[in-house]
C-alpha cells in the first residue's frame, strides 16, 4: 500500500529522533553491563511448567558464574530468568518492548530499558550479548534466534556460544533444518555448527564457560 506523501512529511522524518534516543539509552544503560548472557523463551510459560523452572535454575547457575542476564523483560521464561538471575545475585535486566498489546515488565528485573521499535532492542541484545539461550517459545523466540544464527553465520559478529534448550521441543525444527535447508543446499553443514542443543541448566553453563575458556 502507497503512503501519502502528507503523512510521509508529517510523521517518518520526525521518527529518526525517537529511534536515535532508543539507540542511545540503550548504549548508555548498557555499556557498562559485563559477560552478560540473553534467554529468550515463551512468556505463556507458567511457574509449573518445566521449561519454567529451568530457565530459573540455569539463569541462577550463571549468575553464581558471575554472569549478568538480559530477557526481554515480560512473563513466562522471561520472568523465570530474571527472577534467577536476581536470586543468584546477578544483575537482571530487562529489556521491554512497548507492543499494542501492553507488555508489563517482570518484578524481577533490576535494570529496565525500554523500547518501541522492536530493531532497536535486537541490536541491544546482538551486541551486549556474549551468549543466547533459547528456551521453547514462539515467533519472538524463532526471531531472536534466528537473527544472531544469521549474524554469525555472515560473519558480522563474532562466533558466540547460541544455546537451544529442550532437545525433544526442538527436534522437529531440526529434522526440517538438516532435512530441508541443508538437502536443498540453502545452508552448508558448518552452518548446524553455529548452535547446540541442551538439556539442563548445567550443560548451558559448561557450554559457555567452555567457549570462552577455549578461545582466551
Amino acid at each position: 500500500m502507497t503512503r501519502l506523501k502528507g503523512d510521509f512529511t508529517k510523521e517518518d522524518p520526525w521518527r529518526i529522533f525517537r529511534i536515535m534516543s532508543e539507540f542511545v539509552d540503550g548504549f548508555e544503560e548498557l555499556s557498562s553491563v559485563k559477560e552478560a548472557v540473553s534467554i529468550f523463551g515463551s512468556a505463556r510459560s507458567r511457574p509449573s511448567d518445566k521449561s519454567y523452572k529451568a530457565a530459573e535454575e540455569t539463569a541462577y547457575r550463571l549468575a553464581r558464574n558471575g554472569y549478568s542476564i538480559i530477557t526481554g523483560a515480560g512473563a513466562g521464561i522471561m520472568e523465570a530468568a530474571n527472577k534467577g538471575a536476581k536470586k543468584g545475585g546477578g544483575e537482571s535486566i530487562g529489556l521491554n518492548i512497548m507492543i499494542p498489546t501492553i507488555q508489563k515488565p517482570n518484578k524481577f528485573v533490576t535494570k529496565l530499558i525500554e523500547f518501541k521499535y522492536f530493531f532497536c532492542r535486537k541490536v541491544m541484545f546482538a551486541k551486549y550479548s556474549m551468549a543466547l539461550v533459547a528456551f521453547p517459545g514462539g515467533y519472538g523466540t524463532l526471531d531472536e534466534f534466528f537473527e544472531v544464527i544469521t549474524l554469525v553465520q555472515t560473519k558480522r559478529i563474532d562466533p558466540l556460544p547460541v544455546i537451544l534448550f529442550g532437545s525433544e521441543f526442538w527436534a522437529g525444527l531440526l529434522e526440517w533444518l538438516k532435512k530441508t535447508l541443508l538437502s536443498h543446499k540453502m545452508i552448508d553443514k558448518s552452518d548446524l555448527l553455529i548452535f547446540k542443543v541442551v538439556d539442563s541448566p548445567q550443560e548451558v553453563v559448561a557450554a559457555i564457560n567452555d567457549f570462552y575458556r577455549k578461545t582466551k
